[in-house]
């Protein structure tokens, strides 16, 4: 027990001194976090809109297949990738294997199902009345898209907030295409794994916490959002 609280007394001194091993792998995973969730983002919300204002064979199929994908394991995400980036797979040749670039793509595969499904839900949700009124008084439909995703922007925001949520905790992903490559590929998640595994408790209590608190903070920002929203 004294070990433990001493560990913790460490980890505590580690956060309040921005210890340069723990701020490097937070900024790391916090810039490629950002970056996955800002390229799915780009992919993600038009796709959405796209499902949604229209209407196709296999659309409520292709929406059940999309919310499936909500609770795909990040293990496969990332096997699926190294085959990709692999020297003998089609991007091979990019040398994008244990590189920030491998976990970016993995973890745009992984949160884009979550931003996609989620944002469809919430173009959902403000109804087909504004839709057809804004049709009515002579939009065009383009227009019409963007008035109705300017209503539901709260709720596909926090879509957005979501899917970095889960890119910032993902660890499948980041070890088989990143390799934990220290001061290159080493996130926060994968950087706890090998700190336990080594039995560095301190260093993996302090990284811990350092993710704890930006789920808090993703958490917190999402209620805030549905606040406003509702206001």
């Amino acid at each position: 027990m004294s070990y433990l609280v001493e560990a913790i007394g460490i980890a505590l001194k580690m956060l309040f001194s921005a210890d340069p091993t723990v701020l490097e792998i937070a900024m790391r995973t916090m810039l490629i976090a950002l970056a996955s969730t800002a390229i799915a983002s780009l992919i993600s919300v038009p796709l959405a809109c796209f499902i949604h204002f229209n209407i196709f064979p296999g659309k409520r199929l292709l929406i059940g297949f999309i919310q499936t994908m909500y609770s795909v394991p990040t293990v496969f995400i990332g096997m699926m990738v190294f085959l990709l980036v692999s020297r003998s797979g089609p991007l091979g040749p990019m040398g994008l294997l244990f590189s920030p670039g491998a976990i970016i793509i993995g973890e745009v595969l992984l949160i884009g199902p979550i931003i996609v499904g989620l944002a469809i839900s919430a173009l959902q949700n403000t109804g087909k009345a504004l839709e057809e009124t804004a049709l009515a008084l002579g939009a065009t439909k383009f227009t019409m898209m963007l008035k109705v995703l300017s209503e539901a922007k709260y709720s596909v925001l926090t879509s957005i907030l979501m899917g970095f949520g889960r890119a910032v905790s993902e660890v499948g992903v980041a070890i088989m295409v990143g390799g934990n490559i220290s001061g290159y590929t080493r996130t926060l998640t994968t950087a706890i794994a090998l700190g336990v595994g080594k039995g560095e408790t301190a260093i993996s209590i302090a990284l811990g916490m350092v993710l704890l608190l930006l789920a808090m903070l993703v958490s917190l920002l999402v209620n805030f959002i549905q606040h406003s929203e509702k206001k």
